[in-house]
């Protein structure tokens, strides 16, 4: 098991399941879910629409409780959330009357004095390179400079685990392939344990180590692919398109549409 900085910051998910009772009835939205997330490992999670990604997330993170199952974190069991796992939502959630660096700082959880609590939001402001918008609103930023601030806000606590909600969902495709770079060289940094929900495959095959594919509802993890491809990435490479084509072949396995319409 790898270890960074001499802490534990891997994810054990072990037989989870997740049952939402509804007026109609019950809907089951995770079926017995089984992962080991290695320390610092950048890991994605991709299926279709409704299949329990983002309750998956939400349950490693202590946001929801499972009906069945458990998630460990570093070896400790999860309960409830924590300051030592950060959670990125598709939307910033920025509060409109703080400035950058106020939103920063509300992250902070920790004691830290006067000089301290300057420093440490000096220092993530650079780190998103949000340098010289320390006092703009989030009404006067981009839609990836407010993405950013949340990454800040996120990682303020210098947490073990970050999980990223489809993150980048809303922004324009030049934007997005600036913000993935921007998680990349952060992920490096700080090595943190990344665990990313998305719809984007190339999203997922540019920044993870796995790619975890889900099955429709209720979700249970069809397979998990290596990406065995040294960074920075290419695109257009024969090696990356080939990952491709294996996750759109689960994709389609069980549908009437044509595979090589989207190829």
């Amino acid at each position: 098991m790898a270890e960074h900085n001499g802490e534990d910051k891997s994810v054990d998910i072990r037989g989870v399941s997740k049952i939402f009772t509804l007026s109609a009835g019950d809907l089951p939205v995770l079926d017995k879910v089984d992962l080991h997330i290695s320390s610092g490992e950048f890991i994605s999670v991709v299926g279709s629409s409704g299949c329990g990604k983002s309750t998956f997330l939400r349950i490693i993170s202590g946001l929801e409780s499972a009906t069945a199952g458990d998630v460990f974190i570093g070896g400790r069991k999860v309960d409830r959330p924590s300051v030592k796992t950060g959670v990125i939502f598709q939307e910033s959630r920025l509060f409109p009357w703080l400035s950058v660096e106020q939103n920063i700082a509300f992250g902070i959880h920790k004691k830290v004095d006067k000089e301290g609590r300057k420093k440490l939001i000096c220092q993530h402001v650079g780190l998103v390179g949000l340098a010289g918008f320390e006092n703009a609103y989030p009404r006067q930023l981009s839609g990836g400079m407010r993405q950013r601030v949340s990454i800040a806000r996120a990682l303020i606590n210098k947490p073990g685990v970050l999980l990223l909600d489809e993150p980048f969902g809303a922004l324009d495709a030049l934007t997005r392939i600036h913000m993935q770079n921007e998680v990349l060289r952060i992920w490096s940094a700080e090595k943190s344990t990344m665990v990313l929900v998305t719809h984007d495959v190339d999203e997922a095959i540019f920044l993870s180590d796995r790619i975890v594919v889900m099955s429709d509802r209720p979700g249970y993890i069809k397979n998990v692919l290596d990406v065995d491809i040294s960074r920075p990435r290419d695109r257009s490479s024969v090696p990356f398109m080939e990952i491709r084509k294996k996750i759109y072949t689960h994709f389609f396995a069980e549908s009437a549409l044509s595979l090589e319409y989207y190829l």
